[in-house]
């Protein structure tokens, strides 16, 4: 819905609001006009029902005047004396058209000195919850939005299990465009599993449904800092169709602002030119130097004539490696019991049984309860996942022969956008070098270099796209250039052989863009493995996401600053009763 449409809309809601109202704002002492003047109607009404006229902002807030109108149509009835349960839930239900029947055919009366205390305890209550949920809509929406990390993408400098606080006034919060939609959530209901918003796009023409057309347009607060390289961004996956984030289900078109949000690295901005050479970032022909926090990791393959042991990377804290355990005897029970442990296993030619686990293995307790005589291999050459610190120390280690980065070869095909690997044989170490689009810059097109930008032009800006022979068609027209409407950013993680990332679905566009991560308050180890396993990082929590130098924790001086809060709180309260 473009603006003109939006503005339609809200008089048309005026409309009805004024049908349905006028005779009780005139037995409220109002003129009848006051009910059809559009946005003055509402500080009237607030005086009504002797409520802040800043109430009427809230109206007109998206998701927030979801939790706001059945307030007001529930305060507008009982300021005519409708206090029973069933008028409550009457208005409700009928989406406030019961206002319509009170207008019309009751004889109520307006109350002047209406109290504005609940009459119940239950009351009481239920109110102190709903304007609770509409205060924390109002921040989680506009402010200030907690996150998890879900996936290792940014290890070692976002972990998994990391519980962040994302700024959305940084970059400027992002209006919500789907305005029917469950407030505190994002694209599933906890629980019952099911979509948290109205929303339909046919996945073959892109095209809406009448339930779209009650969508804004994409409208950002003012900010006071751009995307810049090495910025960690929050955005909204382009490439997200999944109906609910890490399940396997149908795929689905969903909302700018409903698809998953995923955290990333930014490495390059509008108008900058990319390449990726040995798995490392090039902007216009410069290596991208890393802040000083970013702790990238490669794989690298480790080798050692006497075998690498586990222990040496454990040493290290090494990731993604393989564990292999050699059993001689182990019963069908024995191998289930193992199922949380291992990846797979199959039988040596000499008659032994192999087990695959990842690089946490298989617990000592475990092997105990389970009486498993286990060796674990040591073999000559293993893959692992390190940051430089890792690699430095490992190379010290005197029993390993040597560290080398591992890399996909030039001109392999690795799987990496635009998807098209007779004309862009591109891989995760070799990529590019390819162009970000920046607003009002326009690019040649032509059958080459459609395959770079037809997400945008089709998906993004909204065109039809036709390619037929060496020919490009945009919007039925013959195309040979076009000029983009928007800003695109490239994102990567830091895990950069462990990350999906634009290297695999291209670029984010400005629209994406959700917020920046600035604080982390929590974080647990073996956060995937269930709560019983959770353990608490301490010299992670309350720290700073942004900065310069090793991160702070702050945790100490939060704790000792909670304890003479309630020290204070304590001789405060005990000095009342003694003078009372």
């Amino acid at each position: 819905m473009d603006g003109t449409q939006w503005i339609i809309f809200i008089l048309v809601i005026q409309v009805i609001h004024f049908l349905g109202t006028w005779k009780l704002y005139v037995k409220a002492g109002r003129k009848t006009w006051e009910a059809a003047i559009p946005v003055y109607n509402g500080i009237v009404l607030m005086k009504i029902i002797k409520r802040p006229w800043w109430w009427v902002l809230l109206l007109f807030i998206p998701i927030i005047n979801l939790l706001m109108f059945p307030v007001v149509w529930v305060e507008t009835i009982r300021s005519f004396g409708k206090h029973s349960l069933l008028d409550t839930w009457l208005v409700i239900l009928t989406l406030g058209f019961y206002i319509y029947y009170i207008n019309y055919f009751e004889d109520v009366a307006y109350i002047e000195d209406r109290s504005l205390k609940p009459r119940t305890g239950l009351g009481e209550w239920v109110s102190s919850i709903v304007f609770a949920i509409v205060a924390a809509t109002f921040v989680h929406t506009y402010f200030i939005q907690p996150y998890v990390i879900p996936t290792g993408s940014l290890e070692r400098t976002l972990r998994i299990g990391d519980f962040l606080f994302v700024s959305k006034f940084h970059y400027g919060a992002r209006v919500p465009m789907t305005t029917l939609a469950a407030p505190m959530v994002h694209d599933t209901l906890p629980i019952l599993k099911t979509r948290s918003y109205l929303a339909d796009v046919d996945p073959e023409t892109y095209k809406t449904s009448w339930i779209n057309k009650l969508q804004l347009p994409y409208m950002r607060l003012p900010g006071f800092e751009e995307v810049k390289k090495n910025d960690i961004v929050v955005f909204s996956l382009p490439s997200d169709t999944l109906y609910q984030f890490f399940k396997a289900q149908k795929a689905v078109m969903k909302p700018v602002d409903k698809k998953s949000n995923y955290v990333k690295r930014c490495v390059g901005t509008p108008g900058d030119s990319l390449q990726v050479i040995d798995g490392y970032v090039y902007i216009n022909g410069q290596q991208l130097k890393l802040s000083d926090r970013a702790k990238p990791m490669y794989d690298y393959e480790v080798y050692a004539q006497n075998g690498v042991s586990s222990k040496y990377l454990e040493d290290v804290d090494a990731a993604d490696y393989l564990r292999k355990y050699i059993a001689t005897n182990i019963s069908e029970s024995q191998v289930n019991a193992l199922s949380p442990y291992i990846l797979g296993g199959n039988r040596t030619s000499d008659g032994k049984i192999e087990l695959i686990t990842k690089e946490k293995g298989i617990p000592t307790d475990v092997i105990r309860q389970l009486r498993l005589s286990l060796t674990e291999e040591k073999p000559r050459s293993r893959v692992a996942n390190m940051t430089d610190e890792m690699v430095a120390k490992l190379r010290e280690n005197p029993a390993i022969d040597s560290v080398v980065k591992t890399e996909e070869p030039k001109g392999e095909y690795g799987g990496a956008f635009p998807q098209k690997p007779n004309l862009y044989p591109w891989n995760n170490d070799y990529f590019g070098p390819i162009y970000i689009p920046k607003a009002g810059t326009t690019v040649e097109i032509s059958a080459k270099t459609i395959p770079l930008y037809k997400k945008i032009i089709r998906d993004y800006e909204h065109n039809d796209v036709k390619i037929t022979g060496n020919k490009v068609y945009i919007n039925g027209q013959e195309a040979h250039s076009y000029t983009f409407k928007q800003d695109y950013y490239w994102m990567m993680g830091d895990n950069r052989d462990h990350s999906e990332d634009s290297r695999t679905w291209g670029y984010v566009p400005a629209d994406h863009i959700v917020g920046k991560p600035v604080f982390l308050w929590m974080s647990f180890d073996n956060f995937q493995e269930g709560i019983a396993h959770w353990r608490p990082r301490w010299e992670r929590i309350f720290t700073t996401v942004g900065g310069s130098g090793e991160p702070v924790s702050y945790f100490k001086y939060f704790v000792a600053l909670l304890i003479g809060w309630f020290i204070f709180d304590f001789f405060r309260k005990r000095k009342k009763k003694k003078t009372a």
